[in-house]
């Protein structure tokens, strides 16, 4: 089985942070678990020009321990240095099948600003202010998350929520599918830039009141998801056809 469906939107997936600010460059990485023991993960080979121009063929089937997962999966391709990320994020819960590491750089200036990531919006974005509203936890290490030990503190700190900010270096997101993964980051970043908005100009950051959340509704995966990813691809098709 080549799997090329699920490559194919791990790579869309990549593009999709790329277009929306939360990677620059090479930096960051996504994958997909197919089962107990592999995944699907954005590596880099030698000719690698960085994730806004990520390619199935840049998806590669490997091991929770970064071997190939099949004959040939690793020929002219590295798996990223961060794979404890991965696999112990998937690890801690079977939830977990995508996982996304960005670099969101809102994300990362406004906690490094003592900004917590709050619901300060409500209808503005839903599911942010959902997300917000649990709490986004801080991993509080600025370090290359490349040993199980790390992996295993990140996982810690994220607890139950479905991101984590990694202070000083970026965020790890995950759900059950790579659409929802990405789509959570964008939210974060928002939540980020918005916050910085209001702090730039004066203002003072207030979470939404208690009262509203009875009319800020869950609108559904179709809406929330579906209709949202195909807005993002349909982005990306005509920003960068692929």
């Amino acid at each position: 089985m080549n799997w090329l469906p699920e490559r194919t939107l791990v790579a869309q997936g990549c593009r999709v942070a790329a277009a929306r600010g939360l990677v620059d460059g090479i930096l960051g990485h996504l994958s997909l678990r197919i089962d107990e023991d592999r995944m699907l993960i954005r590596c880099r080979s030698d000719t690698d020009t960085g994730l806004a121009f990520t390619k199935p063929s840049d998806i590669r089937l490997i091991t929770f321990d970064g071997k190939a997962g099949a004959a040939g999966e690793l020929d002219g391709y590295r798996v990223p240095n961060e794979l404890p990320i991965h696999a112990e994020t998937m690890l801690a819960s079977a939830r977990h099948r995508a996982v996304a590491h960005l670099h969101p750089p809102d994300v990362v200036a406004a906690d490094l600003a003592g900004i917590t990531i709050r619901p300060i919006y409500g209808a503005y974005d839903i599911p942010g202010s959902w997300l917000a509203r649990a709490g986004v936890p801080v991993y509080r290490r600025a370090v290359l998350i490349r040993n199980s030990q790390l992996g295993k503190e990140m996982v810690a700190a994220m607890g139950n929520a479905p991101v984590v900010i990694c202070r000083g270096h970026g965020i790890t997101s995950t759900a059950d599918s790579v659409q929802q993964a990405i789509l959570q980051a964008i939210s974060l970043n928002e939540l980020a830039r918005m916050s910085l908005r209001v702090r730039m100009a004066g203002g003072t950051l207030h979470v939404i009141d208690d009262a509203d959340w009875d009319e800020l509704p869950d609108l559904g995966s179709g809406f929330n998801v579906e209709s949202t990813w195909r807005h993002e691809i349909a982005r990306l098709s005509r920003d960068q056809p692929s």
